[in-house]
């Protein structure tokens, strides 16, 4: 699973790039998730997670407070959640995630956004089979063995953990998520390079230098738009 955690450092290093555009992101996904539960974190695990996964992106506390409080207050904004699948160059697949208060708009700025860059939309389902949700949490302080033996001690079960360049990551299903953390944050990790639900794609593919610029500028126009929330491909970008 190496070749994914490239991609994952890829995708975010791209949206550090961008910070206002990323705090904007989250700032709707929290609203969305503390409104539809409970603004308190600590009694809405799905809060919890992605302001574990806010902080990763540094989106400052200001941003993710103000953002539940607007929940709080009941705010009128009404926001859908979409998936789109699509294909890019050369048998590659992306899925699209979104937040949307215009539905229309959002599929028609995706839909253009593939077109205008050698893609396709796909149908629901023509894409998404190939991949697996996944809790991915990047760390250090700790050896992998260490966090298996951890891991093994809390009757956690993990897909994966790996070591490389003093990150270690783990990888677990997305039902485990929260049990992860809690276990890694008994043995005193609290920060975290990663700590998201993604999907991943169960086999990655490499393209030509052509294709790869073009498929890039594809992704580069999906994620630039206000309603995407998160972009998922399996192309190895490499390093």
């Amino acid at each position: 699973m190496g070749r994914k955690w490239n991609n994952i450092k890829e995708k975010k290093a791209s949206k550090d790039a961008n910070t206002s555009a990323i705090y904007a992101k989250f700032g709707r996904e929290l609203y969305v998730v503390a409104k539809q539960g409970d603004p308190d974190p600590e009694l809405n695990q799905a809060l919890r997670m992605v302001i574990e996964r806010a902080k990763t992106y540094n989106v400052p506390r200001a941003i993710i407070d103000r953002a539940i409080e607007k929940a709080k207050g009941g705010g009128e904004e009404n926001y859908d959640e979409l998936r789109y699948e699509g294909f890019g160059p050369n048998g590659s697949m992306v899925i699209v995630d979104a937040l949307t208060n215009n539905v229309n708009r959002t599929a028609s700025e995706v839909r253009a956004a593939f077109g205008k860059n050698g893609g396709n939309m796909g149908v629901s389902g023509s894409v998404a089979y190939m991949f697996d949700a996944t809790a991915v949490f990047g760390f250090a302080g700790k050896s992998a063995d260490e966090v298996l033996e951890l891991m093994m001690e809390e009757d956690i079960e993990v897909r994966d953990i790996l070591e490389e360049e003093e990150t270690v990551i783990v990888y677990a299903e997305p039902d485990q998520f929260h049990a992860v953390q809690e276990a890694l944050a008994s043995a005193g990790i609290t920060e975290f390079s990663v700590a998201e639900l993604t999907m991943l794609a169960q086999n990655e593919i490499e393209l030509d230098a052509d294709a790869q610029a073009q498929f890039e500028k594809m992704i580069d126009a999906l994620d630039d738009l206000e309603d995407v929330q998160q972009v998922h491909h399996n192309v190895d970008l490499g390093e």
